[in-house]
C-alpha cells in the first residue's frame, strides 16, 4: 500500500493543471469587468478585435457590443455552457464561421444588430434551439435561407429590420411556430404573399413599415389568429382589398397604414368604411392617410373626404346615365321622325301614281 508521501509525490505533477483549470473558471479577460455575484462579463467598447478566450465558464451574460470585431470564429465560445445572453451589437462583424455558436445550446438571447452581415451560415440555428430572442437588425442581409432558421423552435422575437431583404421564400419561417414578434421594417419587400406566414398563429406583432409593398395577397394574413398590431406605414400601397382584412380573424388588431401613395376613390373609401365597421379592426392612423392621386385630391386626407368620393362617383354615374339615356331617346326620336318622313314621302308617291 503506498505511503502518504508517495501519494503526495504522485499528486504534485497534477497540481499546476488543476490550478490552471480552476483559474480558467474565475479569471476575467483583460480590459473587461466581471461581476462574480451575478456572473456578468462586461467587455463593452474596449476596442477588442477578437473575442477573449478567458471568459469564466459560469458566465450567463457576455456583453461584447461596441468593439471592433469583424468575424466570429468557430469555437469562439467553447466551454460557456451557462451563457444565456450574448450581446455582439455595434461591431463590424461580416462573417459568422460554421459552428461559431455551436457550444451555446442554452443561449436565450442573441444580439447581432448594427453589424455588416450579408448572409447567415446554413448551420446558424443548429445549436441554438433554446434561443427566444434574435436581433439581426441594421445589417446588410439581402435574403434569409430557410436552413439558417430551421432549428429556432422556441424563438419568440425575430428582428430583421433595416436590412436589404427583397423577398422571403415560403419555407423560411415554417419552423418558427412560437414567434410572437416579427420585425421586417425598413427592407425592400414588394409583396406580402399567401403562405409566407402559414405557421405563425402565435404572432402578435408584424412590422412591415418602410418597405416597397404594393400588394397584400388575399390569404396572406389569414393564419394570424393572435395578431394585435400590423404596421404597414411607408410602403407603396395605392389600393386595398377588403377581403384581405376580413380574413383576419382576431380578437383585436390595430392597423397602421399612413405614408402610402393612396389613390383616393370610392373603392378605397368603401374599403376603409367597411374596415371601420369590423369590431376587431382599428386603423390607428386613419386621420393621417393622405391622398396621392388623383391630382386634384393630392395632399387631402381621406378622412376629410367623408363620403364625398362615393357621392361624386354617384353623381358622375348619374350624369353619364342621364346623358346616355338622353342620347338614346334623341336617337329614337330622330329615328321615329325619319320613319314618319319616309312614310309621308311614300304616301305622297302612292297618291301621285294613282292620279
Amino acid at each position: 500500500m503506498p505511503s502518504s508521501s508517495q501519494t503526495m509525490v504522485g499528486v504534485m505533477p497534477l497540481l499546476p493543471l488543476l490550478f490552471v483549470t480552476v483559474l480558467s473558471f474565475k479569471l476575467c479577460p483583460n480590459h473587461c469587468l466581471c461581476y462574480e455575484s451575478s456572473d456578468l462579463v462586461d467587455c463593452r467598447s474596449r476596442q477588442l478585435a477578437h473575442i477573449p478566450h478567458s471568459v469564466p465558464h459560469g458566465t450567463w451574460l457576455l456583453d461584447l457590443s461596441g468593439n471592433e470585431l469583424t468575424e466570429v470564429r468557430s469555437g469562439s465560445f467553447i466551454g460557456l455552457w451557462s451563457l444565456r445572453i450574448l450581446l455582439l451589437s455595434n461591431n463590424s462583424i461580416q462573417t459568422l464561421q460554421p459552428q461559431a455558436l455551436s457550444s451555446l445550446q442554452f443561449l436565450e438571447r442573441l444580439d447581432l444588430s448594427f453589424n455588416r452581415l450579408r448572409w447567415l451560415p446554413k448551420d446558424f440555428s443548429e445549436s441554438l434551439s433554446s434561443l427566444q430572442e434574435l436581433r439581426l437588425d441594421h445589417n446588410l442581409l439581402q435574403h434569409v435561407d430557410s436552413p439558417s432558421l430551421n432549428h429556432f423552435e422556441n424563438l419568440r422575437k425575430l428582428d430583421l429590420s433595416y436590412n436589404r431583404i427583397y423577398a422571403m421564400e415560403f419555407k423560411v419561417l415554417i419552423s418558427l411556430s412560437r414567434l410572437s414578434l416579427l420585425n421586417l421594417a425598413g427592407n425592400k419587400l414588394n409583396v406580402l404573399k399567401d403562405g409566407l406566414l402559414t405557421r405563425q398563429q402565435s404572432l402578435e406583432v408584424l412590422l412591415l413599415s418602410h418597405n416597397n409593398i404594393s400588394l397584400i395577397e388575399t390569404e396572406a394574413l389569414t393564419p394570424l389568429r393572435s395578431l394585435t398590431l400590423l404596421g404597414l406605414q411607408g410602403n407603396q400601397l395605392e389600393h386595398l382589398k377588403f377581403k384581405t382584412f376580413l380574413n383576419l380573424q382576431t380578437t383585436s388588431t390595430h392597423l397602421q397604414m399612413s405614408l402610402n401613395p393612396w389613390t383616393c376613390d370610392c373603392d378605397l373609401q368603401r374599403v376603409f368604411s367597411k374596415i371601420h365597421r369590423v369590431r376587431h379592426l382599428k386603423v390607428e392612423d386613419y386621420a393621417d392617410i393622405i391622398c396621392h392621386a388623383p391630382p386634384q385630391l393630392a395632399g387631402a386626407t381621406l378622412a376629410s373626404m367623408d363620403s364625398q368620393l362615393c357621392m361624386a362617383e354617384t353623381v358622375s354615374v348619374l350624369v353619364i346615365t342621364i346623358t346616355v339615356m338622353l342620347a338614346v331617346i334623341g336617337a329614337l326620336v330622330k329615328a321615329e321622325r325619319n320613319r314618319k318622313n319616309k312614310q309621308t314621302v311614300s304616301d305622297t308617291d302612292s297618291q301621285t301614281q294613282e292620279k
